[in-house]
């Protein structure tokens, strides 16, 4: 009996993550991150976001992976449960000090909050692998294209 509580619990949690959820559009996010003050920071652009946003989640707030060492990635950015955010279950350094669960909703502040809070170590975006596979020394003009911004670079980012 106490199976079909954990079920009927976990299924309500889902429901209701999946109402707040959003899959943003391009520019939206772009627009978004922009308020943010992520245009330019730490040297990066919009640009170099919306490709890594876009590889991680497809710029949906509620994906989650999980990963083969047991640990979970959360939101639009895949903050992972092992070091950024705390799940309940994976053990966790929690450096953002927040609950994992609270990644996967349409208000992505939080989120953005944590990936600054990554972005300022030493690895940069490089912390996450899909900015270094897709992202990094590539021409990102073209997640911009058609968005009303202006778009800051750092050259030191770009080879």
């Amino acid at each position: 009996m106490q199976a079909w509580g954990t079920v009927i619990v976990t299924l309500a949690i889902l429901m209701v993550v999946t109402v707040d959820a959003k899959i943003y559009e391009r520019c939206e996010l772009a627009a978004r991150l922009e308020r943010a003050g992520l245009n330019g920071y730490k040297g990066y652009s919009v640009g170099d976001w919306l490709c890594m946003a876009h590889y991680e989640s497809g710029f949906d707030t509620a994906f989650v992976d999980h990963n083969p060492d047991g640990s979970s990635e959360y939101g639009i950015f895949q903050l992972n449960s092992a070091w950024w955010c705390d799940n309940g279950i994976t053990p966790t350094k929690n450096l953002c000090h927040m609950d994992c669960h609270d990644l996967l909703n349409r208000h992505i502040l939080d989120d953005i909050m944590c990936a600054k809070q990554i972005v300022s170590s030493q690895n940069g975006l490089s912390a996450w692998t899909s900015w270094r596979r897709h992202c990094s020394g590539h021409d990102l003009s073209e997640w911009l294209k058609g968005c009303a911004m202006q778009v800051k670079i750092d050259p030191k980012n770009y080879p």
